[in-house]
């Protein structure tokens, strides 16, 4: 279960537009296949700052992670543009649960973000870790949850 402190972290940081600094989002790209890169350019600016965040993170905790694992940690929230919320949306989608076909995209993230992932030629280790399964899965929980 998610927390609320991470919740309203997450929310407090959703408010501004701010782009990640071209150094950030040089070093995501350079994480990423070209594919996995045009998806993670996709995301809104507030998930893209996010997954840096987790990313960074993820690369602390895990020591040494290979790239597959940093691109999870990267992407790990990619299934989310399929719903197409904004930040209040979502902010709903959180508390009334999966109630309409568009808050049922935003709480099956993981799921469509792994069939995202897998279409773009991710490797099998990138899209396990998406699906939260594999060694390291515990470890980026622990990274998006702080």
């Amino acid at each position: 279960m998610t927390s609320l402190v991470h919740l309203a972290r997450r929310f407090a940081t959703s408010l501004t537009g701010r782009e990640p600094a071209a150094a950030e989002r040089d070093w995501a790209h350079a994480q990423l296949l070209v594919e996995e890169a045009a998806l993670w350019d996709r995301m809104v600016v507030q998930d893209r700052r996010h997954s840096l965040l987790v990313a960074r993170r993820f690369e602390q905790l895990a020591v040494n992670p290979s790239r597959e694992a940093l691109a999870a940690a990267l992407l790990h929230d990619i299934g989310k543009t399929a719903a197409g919320m904004g930040t209040w949306a979502r902010v709903l989608a959180t508390v009334v649960g999966p109630r309409t076909s568009r808050f049922r995209q935003y709480h099956d993230h993981e799921r469509i973000g792994a069939e995202l992932l897998r279409s773009a030629g991710s490797h099998p280790a990138t899209v396990e870790l998406v699906l939260g399964r594999g060694p390291l899965a515990a470890t980026l929980r622990s990274a998006d949850n702080v």
